[in-house]
């Protein structure tokens, strides 16, 4: 048997499709598994630069794909995105891993596409432990954002290239017996940390390269992703400098991110000068209601929620808007952008085809509804149906809505609806794609339908479920940083590994059956609300309170002996300007029975019905049958509740601005909800 490593073929994506529909942990799951038109058509959207196949006797036992955008992410200039990197689990530990990560940055480095960068889930340690030891460094956000990964970026091919022409005969002989570059490399932990080392107010990584006997120092600016000096060590010891080639290429500078504003009746708009991102904000809404990406000139270059290529946008104020143009390479976009009486007009014009545009509603709560043509409705709560099949780094295999269909969400105050002249692709209940398609006098033209009115006061429905009544235990320990044991009349209400630490979803480090942690805004589009992983050391301020001095923030359960009085939970955060978050990992079944009240809608769910769904309450069935009702417990309409499932089980997150929150959580008979 031997094993050929070779690049992608007419032919090769059915069998690519059946390897990652039979194993769960392949690198873009999506739920109900993909097929192999899916996966070419894929391939094609991403403007692919390479795709490399491992195969052992003619069946594929490995991928691992280079591309220029990924779903929502884009290169910059000289970068490329690995993606779809995977190898069968029976393979992993011979050679074909090394094998394919060695040849595609040989291949990088023969086409001048010099940085690669690539995400992975922290919590999946083999993967993220081998990354790291091919010279993957952290350069940006450490800890996971809501789609569950961080990134990585790799310098190698860029440090190679630009000091080849001066390393000398014996140090490229050694180069070229390198077969992977596992053995290369310095050695970089496994922890969730930045590589980035400020120096003179530059943001640099250094790395360090074993080519045989010789080693080679180099340092990078990784924010224009350039070599600053690079320095070589020959067997003697002795050190001398290596001239540094000029890269072919150039990272374009931000430029002015202040926004531009306009709008009426109660709605905002918001246009982000740097990369043309368009947010719609609601009064009384916390976070923007709607986000569109702008269509990139440069069509394999679609704005994203992670960092791309910076964008040269003119800006100019028109009646009740602006107009944005942006000219690349001859290409010229120009995009009139208004919002007048709750409508929002995005016309285009170009002269070739811009990049797809993203749209986002940032409703949480309520209901998304989708009219089809003939006027069949489909209603979902949001989060649910269509959401269950997460295609977000798939686009391909998202759900297609026809030509002269409506999309409509709503959770009683605000309604969003996009009335779809041409066929739309729903990502998730929220997230929908669309193509610029132009009317006959060669403009393109979208309409966004928005609605405001009184946000009702908070009303929540209730049952006549008492509370359990008996002896409650429940122990906070510093070490786990949380709640790792609590029991009601001898029911478990959580799960906790303490005093042992395992991954729970796409966090790599839960300990804590109830914890606390700092994240970002549940609505950006950069990152969205976390995973929960642990950022700091907590002292024990007295048995049910913990403390974070250097990060300003502390939590206490107020625990009454008997279990018929509720837990209370309380947040303290004078120096959070994001969120604060109270996750919890409740005692439940891999699959259970939730009731959540959604937009003062009371719903009965299947866990295993959704991915991630919002509300303002919530009670779970736990394992032993009865159910853990949570709520805040002041009045801020900001507090929400975030459930998602996962392999792990089921992460509940209890969500908050502001420098305060409570949470109020018993256990019922019966869902109190």
């Amino acid at each position: 048997m031997s094993i050929t490593i070779r690049p992608y073929q007419e032919g090769d994506a059915h069998d690519i499709a059946e390897l990652y529909n039979r194993h769960r942990d392949n690198p873009n799951p999506v739920a109900g598994g993909i097929t192999g038109a899916e996966l070419e058509r894929e391939l094609a959207e991403r403007d692919t630069a390479t795709f490399l196949i491992a195969t052992e006797d003619g069946r594929v036992v490995g991928t691992f794909g280079l591309f220029h955008s990924t779903g929502r992410r884009s290169a910059r200039a000289g970068e490329l995105i690995a993606d779809m990197f995977f190898v069968a689990p029976a393979y992993r530990n011979g050679v074909i891993t090394g094998r394919l990560f060695t040849e595609a940055v040989e291949w990088m480095m023969r086409c001048g596409c010099l940085v690669l960068r690539l995400t992975v889930n922290p919590a999946n340690t083999v993967a993220f432990k081998l990354y790291r030891r091919v010279g993957c460094v952290s350069v940006g956000e450490t800890v996971p954002g809501e789609d569950g990964n961080v990134e990585l970026h790799n310098y190698i091919p860029l440090i190679l290239r630009g000091v080849f022409h001066d390393l000398g005969p014996e140090a490229v002989a050694e180069l070229g017996k390198l077969s992977s570059f596992g053995n290369v490399t310095d050695g970089r932990d496994g922890e969730l940390r930045s590589d980035v080392r400020v120096v003179d107010g530059t943001r640099t990584v250094a790395y360090a390269l074993a080519l045989g006997a010789f080693k080679l120092a180099a340092t990078i600016d990784v924010d224009r992703g350039l070599m600053l000096d690079a320095a070589l060590t020959g067997p003697d010891g002795a050190t001398r400098p290596l001239r540094i080639a000029e890269p072919p290429h150039q990272v374009k500078a931000p430029g002015d991110g202040r926004p531009h504003r306009f709008g009426d009746h109660g709605l905002t708009a918001e246009l982000d000068a740097a990369e043309g991102t368009l947010t719609v904000h609601a009064e009384g809404h916390h976070g923007p209601v709607f986000a569109s990406t702008w269509p990139s000139a440069e069509a394999d270059r679609s704005a994203g929620w992670r960092e791309g290529q910076a964008r040269d946008l003119e800006i100019e104020p028109v009646d009740h808007g602006v107009r944005v143009t942006e000219r690349t390479g001859g290409n010229l976009v120009t995009g009139t952008l208004t919002l007048h009486h709750g409508v929002l007009r995005q016309e285009f014009t170009y002269t070739t085809r811009p990049g797809r545009i993203f749209q986002t509603v940032g409703l949480r709560q309520g209901d998304f509804t989708l009219t089809g043509p003939d006027g069949t409705a489909e209603e979902h709560p949001i989060g649910t149906g269509l959401g269950v099949r997460d295609t977000s780094e798939v686009v391909a295999a998202a759900r297609t809505a026809p030509a002269g269909s409506t999309l409509a969400w709503t959770d009683g105050a605000t309604r969003v609806a996009l009335p779809a002249g041409h066929p739309v692709r729903l990502i998730t209940t929220t997230l929908v794609e669309r193509h610029l398609e132009p009317d006959a006098d060669g403009t393109a033209r979208l309409r966004t339908e928005l609605a405001t009115g009184p946000r009702a006061a908070a009303t929540r429905p209730v049952t006549d479920a008492e509370p359990l009544d008996g002896r409650r235990k429940l122990t906070v320990k510093a070490a786990a940083g949380g709640i790792t044991g609590w029991t009601e009349d001898g029911t478990r209400v959580l799960r906790s590994p303490a005093p042992r630490t395992r991954p729970f979803g796409c966090n790599p480090r839960w300990s804590a059956g109830a914890w606390v942690t700092r994240e970002h805004h549940r609505h950006s589009l950069a990152t969205g609300l976390g995973w929960g992983v642990p950022s700091t050391e907590w002292e024990q301020k007295h048995p049910l309170g913990l403390a974070a001095p250097q990060e300003r923030i502390s939590w206490e359960v107020t625990a009454p002996e008997r279990s018929a009085e509720p837990v209370r939970i309380d947040v303290h955060a004078p120096g959070a300007d994001e969120e604060t978050v109270l996750w919890l990992t409740p005692d439940t079944p891999a699959g259970t029975a939730v009731v959540i009240d959604s937009a003062g809608t009371r719903r009965e769910l299947d866990s295993a019905g959704f991915r991630q769904v919002w509300a303002a309450a919530a009670a779970v069935r736990l394992g032993s049958g009865h159910w853990l009702h949570l709520a805040p417990a002041g009045g801020s309409p900001t507090q929400e509740i975030v459930l998602r499932t996962t392999s792990s089980g089921l992460l509940i997150g209890c969500a908050a601005t502001g420098t305060e929150a409570a949470w109020q959580l018993s256990v019922h008979p019966a869902p109190a909800l």
